[in-house]
């Protein structure tokens, strides 16, 4: 198996797992995954990530991929945890990404650390959807039922993510590895992620001052466009940047979003 190996970080509320992709001197990104998600990406994002020059460290929030779970965390919690990260890795300014569930943790870092962080990229993101009143043991048999409708599909014969063509996953190690990661091994972090979502998240994002890029893509089936359209209207300054395709893009538009994580 090639994924990349898995650093740790000890805190006050348990241990922290990330890894990273790019070279050492690269320019550190800090990336939140979507919901569900690992740290370990598929190749389509690092065939845009290797030419890009960026040192992006990815890490599973509490209750993904053997992070210690949080119960009860919301989406500002986030802000504590990656300015530990950053601490550790002796990072004083770096860049934000996140993708689809990933955004909202993402644009908390931008509105709530803006001494340290340049510049925030955020790809198929949502908008705040309060949801009182969720049920915890009611949304974590949906969420088991989607999981398992997914693996069954890799079973079969399918691909690693189902909106995308690709090679049968059952095939693949790497592939195999991150789908158990996201989909077998624990549904605390996508539990947590949810009802975290349908609460306040913390922070107002029409505080943020750092720049802020929003792509989305013509036919997302997990995210419709009001969202993006909701961010836009809400957030000082930011840009809004729109490709044909779906809720993942292909390796041209990861580029677009690497190379201006980079700008000054």
């Amino acid at each position: 198996m090639t994924l990349p190996p898995t650093d740790e970080l000890r805190t006050a509320g348990g241990v922290l797992r990330y890894c990273f992709y790019g070279p050492a001197d690269g320019f550190p990104v800090i990336a939140h995954g979507g919901s569900p998600s690992s740290r370990w990406k598929r190749p389509v994002q690092l065939e845009a990530m290797a030419p890009s020059g960026l040192r992006m460290l990815h890490y599973d929030r509490p209750g993904y991929g053997g992070s210690t779970r949080r119960p009860g965390r919301t989406v500002v919690d986030a802000v504590s945890d990656v300015r530990l990260l950053a601490e550790a890795q002796g990072w004083s300014r770096f860049a934000v990404f996140g993708g689809s569930g990933g955004g909202p943790h993402a644009l908390a870092c931008a509105a709530l650390l803006p001494e340290m962080v340049t510049r925030c990229a955020v790809l198929s993101g949502i908008k705040p959807t309060a949801r009182p009143g969720l049920d915890e043991p009611v949304l974590r048999t949906d969420l088991a039922g989607h999981a398992a409708g997914i693996m069954e599909q890799v079973a079969v014969g399918g691909p690693e993510s189902p909106a995308e063509p690709g090679p049968p996953a059952r095939d693949d190690p790497d592939a195999l590895a991150r789908l158990h990661a996201t989909f077998t091994d624990s549904l605390d972090g996508w539990v947590d992620d949810t009802l975290a979502f349908g609460r306040p998240w913390g922070f107002d994002v029409e505080a943020i001052t750092v720049p802020v890029a929003l792509w989305r893509g013509t036919d997302d089936q997990a995210v419709p466009a009001d969202h993006a359209e909701w961010l836009l209207s809400h957030i000082p300054g930011a840009e809004g940047h729109v490709y044909t395709g779906g809720h993942l893009p292909g390796p041209d538009i990861y580029n677009d979003i690497y190379e201006w994580l980079r700008r000054p």
